[in-house]
């Protein structure tokens, strides 16, 4: 019986572990010069890539890219199924309009407030969430993110109830105020994902993230080895609620106000649509769905309002009226023949492609020694089969 391991030692021309970060630093660097170059993609950005317009758009790409990524790490890392995320993106957003408001602070004081604010609201919630698992723990997320919303909502002497709270531009520095200052903020949405990035790369690759991941796939087992997989659990739920509100500090920002429905689970349920798009588990897979699903929403709600679709029979123009009905499609489209995500389809082709090649090679090295022990007159060891 022929035994075989893994062998990646004896694949020539395998790149390193510093590849990604190679990539990742050349696509920072392309995306930090794009403001300052004129290309255009008709059908996906509204213009120019140097004009406010597609600036705005590539922005808010990117601060629900953040948001993706910070839930992937609940869900990809830590197996938990959260219907409550967009709470934490709503307390920063609205814990920075709140501090600039009725504390009077500058923009930077004000943003590490709405941090706090995200972490004390992160783990009294989070504390109290995880007491149950699977289906439990969604259920007291969602009755968390409605008691926000709710509170959001009725409250309309403090965070402006239905219209939203407005960003009291006056506490914020001239060169992120304005349209004409939408460069600006688009390299500060820029930052923002690079920073989650980095945070969701040094969870999942510190212990704290392994522990993680051991209690996702058998918490038990964990217990009995004498680890305490509920405050690792625990400390990524808050991590990640953090990283959240980074992202709903940057949209405050660039959208110069928020809305309650940036607080409740129909935004949740948003970016878990973004994350499974992309590929649950990949970092650079919730990057591209929360960036895919966005343009898709924008793109498709001008496409909706368009002549061409106006003048289509009503049974092809109601549906394709309505931007959710066709993202809907595409969802549905995705579960059904990308079970994976984009990035789970890629990954599962590229290690069939990496497992031939090993064989082959494999192949290669048996024939080369075969021929050379039949050119020596050595004897060949009979084959045992079992």
């Amino acid at each position: 019986m022929t035994v075989t391991t893994g062998v990646p030692t004896l694949v020539p021309g395998r790149t390193g572990s510093s590849l990604p970060f190679v990539v990742g630093a050349a696509l920072v660097v392309m995306m930090a010069v794009l403001p300052l170059l004129n290309i255009q993609l008709p059908g996906i950005l509204p213009g120019p890539t140097y004009t406010p317009g597609t600036l705005a758009l590539l922005s808010l790409c990117m601060v629900f890219a953040a948001l993706a990524l910070s839930y992937n790490l609940l869900l990809g890392t830590s197996g938990m199924l959260s219907f409550g995320h967009a709470l934490y993106f709503g307390a920063g957003a609205y814990g920075l309009g709140l501090a600039l408001k009725y504390l009077g602070v500058p923009l930077w004081p004000g943003a590490l407030i709405a941090l706090v604010g995200g972490l004390v609201i992160a783990a009294f919630t989070g504390a109290i969430s995880m007491r149950v698992s699977g289906i439990p723990f969604a259920m007291v997320t969602l009755a968390f993110a409605q008691a926000g919303s709710v509170l959001v909502r009725r409250n309309q002497a403090v965070t402006g109830g239905e219209e939203g709270l407005r960003l009291p531009v006056e506490h914020v520095p001239d060169w992120l105020v304005g349209v004409v200052n939408t460069r600006n903020l688009y390299w500060l949405t820029l930052v923002v994902l690079v920073v989650v990035y980095l945070v969701v790369l040094w969870v999942d690759r510190s212990r704290l993230g392994h522990l993680a991941q051991a209690a996702r796939e058998n918490e038990l087992r964990v217990q009995v080895l004498g680890l305490r997989p509920y405050t690792a659990k625990l400390i990524v739920f808050v991590v990640a609620a953090l990283c959240a509100s980074l992202a709903g500090i940057a949209y405050m920002l660039l959208q110069s106000g928020t809305q309650p429905s940036t607080v409740g689970a129909d935004l949740t349920i948003t970016v878990l649509v973004m994350v499974v798009l992309g590929g649950v588990g990949f970092r650079w897979g919730a990057i591209v769905g929360g960036v895919l699903y966005t343009i898709l929403d924008q793109r498709l709600t001008v496409l909706a309002r368009s002549d061409a679709i106006a003048g289509l029979p009503d049974v092809l123009r109601i549906p394709l009226s309505e931007p959710l009905f066709l993202l809907g499609v595409l969802f549905i489209l995705v579960v059904m023949f990308l079970p994976g995500g984009i990035a789970g389809t890629i990954d599962a082709w590229v290690r069939r492609r990496r497992g031939e090649r090993t064989r082959s090679q494999l192949r290669q090295l048996a024939d080369a020694q075969d021929a050379a022990d039949t050119a020596t007159g050595e004897p060949q060891p009979a084959e045992v089969r079992g």
